[in-house]
């Protein structure tokens, strides 16, 4: 019962965290609108796979050794900055095309969604030092085994996949909202201008 209780904390933590709108949520709605929730697998897993990597370091100890490391971080911080700032610009001046186009689909590479989710994931540092602060909280002597570790990593990324396919799902509805008003050529702005404000918060943010 213990342990049950246990895994139910570390499931509604880490899930209450992550489900938070933030750069890869509303990258994942965006793909999910654009894109289509089939397509968006491919976004949700380039997330997912980042956030076990940064679990990883956290867990290994080298997630202290980085966040401690003033340059090592900052030259993180910005190059995260930087790539959300350029995201942002590319998604303002981009069409968007919502209506159901299976041709489009087709020319669409499944490894660039991959790719653009990885990045924005694995280049904000404010995630590892998240991890580095939360998995104490879930070791100790009585659980440090390689199993724990790898438990602890595994469930995270099947959260933070669910997550981001739960915003890419919610924007089937949007799609049908959007395609029904004008509201489909201002998206790209709105969400482009979401991304440049997370990139300027980014570089300007502490700790």
């Amino acid at each position: 019962m213990e342990d049950l209780n246990f895994w139910i904390v570390y499931v509604f933590t880490v899930f209450v965290a992550s489900i938070i709108p933030g750069p890869s949520m509303i990258l994942a709605l965006t793909h999910g609108i654009k894109h289509g929730s089939r397509l968006s697998l491919y976004t949700a897993f380039g997330n997912s796979i980042a956030s076990m990597i940064q679990a990883s370091i956290a867990i290994t100890g080298l997630g202290i050794i980085l966040t401690t490391s003033t340059t090592l971080f900052m030259i993180i911080k910005y190059i995260g900055a930087l790539y959300l700032i350029y995201l942002g610009i590319k998604l303002f001046k981009t069409p968007f095309h919502i209506k159901e186009n299976i041709q489009n689909k087709k020319k669409i590479k499944k490894i660039k969604l991959f790719k653009e989710a990885f990045i924005v994931a694995s280049s904000n540092p404010k995630a590892l030092v998240f991890f580095t602060a939360l998995f104490p909280q879930f070791i100790n002597e009585n659980q440090n085994s390689f199993l724990h570790y790898f438990l602890l990593v595994l469930i995270l990324g099947i959260i933070a996949f669910a997550c981001m396919m739960i915003y890419s799902i919610s924007a089937n509805s949007i799609k049908v909202l959007f395609n029904k008003t004008s509201l489909t050529n201002y998206f790209g702005k709105i969400i482009g201008s979401l991304f440049v404000n997370f990139g300027i918060g980014l570089a300007f943010s502490r700790r």
